[in-house]
């Protein structure tokens, strides 16, 4: 058994939070420079180039890489021998966003959804816990936008329609989001469990960093194919009809029910911001 307490939490958060807000993730600025290099249209490759070239300036003068500095979503996953103590886990979390927001001038942009009155601080954060074997604690924290969040959706299917209903799903949200959610984006998705496990699975999968590829043969097939159909659009960079609409699409799963197939499709812009770390 191995004790933790929730102030060292609370100070990671806060930590990556900062990077997080000003650092776009190693694999998106790779996998944007390689788009760069590929892109045949001259408007899409200028918008590219303007992408990387704010990412520097960002890193460079410790300023957001985006003016959406996002939601706060927190993974958590928790070695079954670890035993919590100190203030709530929920409020540790909290605390640090709430710091890290404030100390590096990151606007805050959540409010109640009825009232729409900001809560101030970007508070609260989305917290996901899952309980893992060993006695470490894995901590990924995403700032999500909504211009790409509003573009997600969530498909129930029949059973019958199968991996090729998959696909359909996934090229058609990104379709139908068009040029609204900053591309070139990434693309996240969920596949079986239910409602909403397949939902977070889909936000989970934006935390793998792009251009991997799921360990599952069939699942690394569904993220080939969907992104070479995706690119076919020829939406392009922030919709200027170039050659890379999508710089990835990365698959989660899970065991479903026989009489369905959820799929859900998580869209993040082209400002994948994620850091992690393990206590």
């Amino acid at each position: 058994m191995r004790k933790i307490n929730t102030v060292e939490i609370e100070n990671k958060i806060y930590e990556m939070a900062l990077r997080a807000g000003v650092n776009l993730t190693p694999s998106c600025i790779e996998a944007l420079n390689f788009a760069c290099e590929v892109e045949s249209g001259e408007a899409a490759r200028f918008a590219l180039e303007t992408l990387v070239d704010n990412s520097v300036i960002a890193h460079e003068e410790n300023m957001p890489v985006c003016q959406d500095t996002g939601i706060a979503v927190v993974i958590l996953e928790i070695g079954q021998g670890v035993f919590l103590e100190g203030k709530s886990l929920t409020a540790a979390v909290n605390d640090g966003v709430r710091r890290a927001y404030s100390d590096g001038y990151f606007r805050k942009s959540v409010c109640d959804p009825i009232t729409r009155e900001n809560t101030g601080d970007n508070t609260p954060a989305v917290i996901h816990t899952e309980i893992v074997d060993g006695e470490n604690i894995k901590i990924t924290f995403m700032p999500k936008g909504f211009g790409s969040e509003n573009m997600s959706k969530l498909y129930m299917l029949k059973p019958a329609q199968g991996v090729e209903g998959i696909i359909n799903c996934i090229v058609e949200t990104v379709k139908l989001a068009g040029s609204r959610p900053c591309p070139p984006v990434y693309v996240g998705v969920g596949i079986g469990g239910t409602f909403d496990t397949c939902a977070y699975l889909a936000k989970k999968a934006l935390s793998r960093d792009i251009g991997t590829a799921n360990p599952r043969k069939e699942i690394a097939e569904i993220e080939c194919e969907a992104l070479s159909r995706i690119n076919k659009l020829k939406i392009g960079c922030q919709g200027f009809h170039g050659d890379t609409t999508a710089l990835g699409v990365s698959c989660e799963y899970a065991p479903t029910h026989i009489a369905g197939l959820p799929v859900a499709v998580n869209i993040q812009c082209h400002c994948v911001r994620c850091e992690k770390e393990v206590l």
